[in-house]
Order: C-alpha cells, then structure tokens, then sequence
C-alpha cells in the first residue's frame, strides 16, 4: 500500500472483503466515529502518520477518512442494503438541510396519501400490471418509512422503524409456533386461520370477537369482515340486520358473501371497473358515430352499449 485503505464499517460489522487486508495490515486505526474498543485497535489520534494505514471509519465523510480518501486511498464497504438506504433517504429528508415539505408533515397529515397509495396499489394488483405493481408498492413502503419517521420524533413515546420491524417479526414468529417452535403442525388454510384469531385474541386480550376490527374501512369491506368473524363465533345468519332498506340489504350479502369465502370489497370494485370501462366503450362509439355522448338518452345508451 501506498496510500492506505479506509474501510466503512456499519456498527461492529466489517466488510468481508476487508478481511484478508485486515490480517496482512500492520497498521490499523479506528477513525474518529468508530469505538476502538470494538474493534481492538488504537484511535487515528495516536497514529504518528496517515501513510500505508488502513483505517476503520463509520463515514466516508469522517475527517480522517475524507482526507485518505482525497489522497486516493482505496475505499472498501459493504454495499448499503435498498431498505436501509430508502430509511437513510427518509431521515435525511426530515432533517435540517432537507425538505421543507416532508419536515412539516404528520401522521394526520399523511393519512390520505396512505389510503391513496393503497387504492392505487390494489388496482396494479387487479390489472396485473407488474410495473406498476413494483412502483406503488414502494410508494406504500414510503408511507411505512414517512410514519416510523415521525413516530421517531415524538417526544412522548418515540419508536422508528428499527422498533416497528422488531414487533413485526416477534408477531410473525408468535403466531406461526408450527413454524418457528415445537407446536402441533398446520395442514391447512382453515386450521391456520384458526389458530391465527386464538393467538391474537390471546395476545391482545381481546374480550369481543369484533375488537381489532378495523371500523374505518369501506362498508362493503366492514359488512364482510363482520360476517367473517360472527360466522367463526357460530352467529347464526337470522341474527343479520332485518329490514327492506338498502343498507340492510347490502350488508346481509356481503356479510353472507365473506362467509362463503367471496371478497365483496373486492368483487364489486372489480365489477365497477368493469361498468366505468363499459360507459368508456359506449361513449367512443358513440363518437365514432359522429355522435356527442352528452347527447344520450336511454335508447342511446342500449344502442352504443358493448356486448359480450
């Protein structure tokens, strides 16, 4: 070596391929944003030089480091992972310096482009669309990081995504004891979805089989979710909300769809596309009969409506 080595380390990992240029080394110094302790070596401040050292620095930009490496020393790390640097991008907005606009923003702030980034999710997912697919699901992801963000500012209680992604898997590895400890093994859909509600009425101590019902969502969804669960509980149909009223009537099929397995949610959004898509194909041809569809009546419609 010639001009040295400066090696980015994340926390206590080093890079594997430092390794080797580690072992052979005979002088080793841990920069100023690097514990020593961890690493067994002695800090730059008692190196007598910076020439033919190989330094071990948490930053590129650590003054030590930068200096090495503007001398033309060899840079060695790990590449940063995409979600790590997509968390590292979203700190760096929120921070000063950064953009005046995410700085500002809350969770209440944010909560429509949550529900806006879901939607257009769930419609990349129906039309199969594999582009738009990778495309909005990191911008749900962004959401997740936007929130953990500020969750991590709060004074009161702060958690970021570190925590969020902790409790995540402690969940996942809870609930699958056929999976990750010595529990009686699952065999099918059915008993999973069974032991799945045991396990987190246990957890959260719920006393209600509607508690952790998300009350917020769509109707359709809402009216499905609670047939879902009544049915688990044995609710017998005739218990559903009576009555000639069109809410009634709503909720009893998609409650009763959800029981049979059927996305409601899902199979009438599905058939409201289908209907848009349909009045979009009556209007060109009505176009394409010199005719303005604005000027439609019933007739109209039935003359210009697609046919399967």
């Amino acid at each position: 070596m010639s001009t040295g080595v400066v090696v980015v380390v994340r926390g206590a990992t080093l890079p594997a391929a430092a390794l080797k240029i580690l072992r052979d080394a005979t002088a080793v110094y841990a920069a100023t944003d690097v514990d020593p302790a961890v690493f067994g070596v002695p800090a730059v401040t008692e190196a007598p030089s910076l020439v033919d050292v190989v330094l071990l620095a948490g930053s590129r930009d650590e003054p030590a480091a930068s200096l090495l490496i503007a001398t033309g020393a060899e840079v060695i790390e790990t590449p940063v992972p995409p979600l790590v640097e997509a968390a590292d991008v979203m700190d760096r907005l929120r921070s000063p310096g950064g953009c005046p606009w995410d700085a500002v923003q809350t969770h209440d702030s944010l909560r429509q482009y949550l529900v806006e980034e879901t939607y257009e999710l769930l419609d990349a997912i129906e039309e199969g669309d594999r582009e738009a697919l990778r495309e909005e699901l990191g911008d749900v992801l962004l959401q997740v990081l936007f929130h953990a963000r500020v969750a991590a500012e709060d004074a009161q209680d702060p958690f970021g995504i570190d925590d969020v992604a902790a409790a995540l898997v402690a969940k996942l590895v809870g609930r699958h004891p056929h999976v990750f400890a010595d529990a009686d093994q699952v065999h099918t859909v059915e008993h999973q979805n069974a032991k799945w509600e045991e396990l987190k009425q246990r957890e959260k101590q719920r006393r209600s089989i509607v508690d952790g019902v998300a009350l917020g969502q769509p109707a359709v969804a809402l009216a499905g979710k609670l047939g879902q669960r009544s049915g688990r509980a044995g609710i017998p149909l005739d218990l559903f909300p009576e009555g000639p009223g069109a809410a009634a009537q709503l909720f009893r099929i998609a409650a009763t769809a959800r029981r049979a397995g059927v996305d409601p949610e899902g199979e009438l959004r599905a058939l409201a596309k289908q209907f848009a898509k349909d009045i979009q194909a009556a209007e060109q041809a009505a176009r394409d009969a010199g005719l303005e569809p604005t000027t439609l009546e019933a007739d109209g419609w039935r003359k210009f409506w697609p046919t399967r």
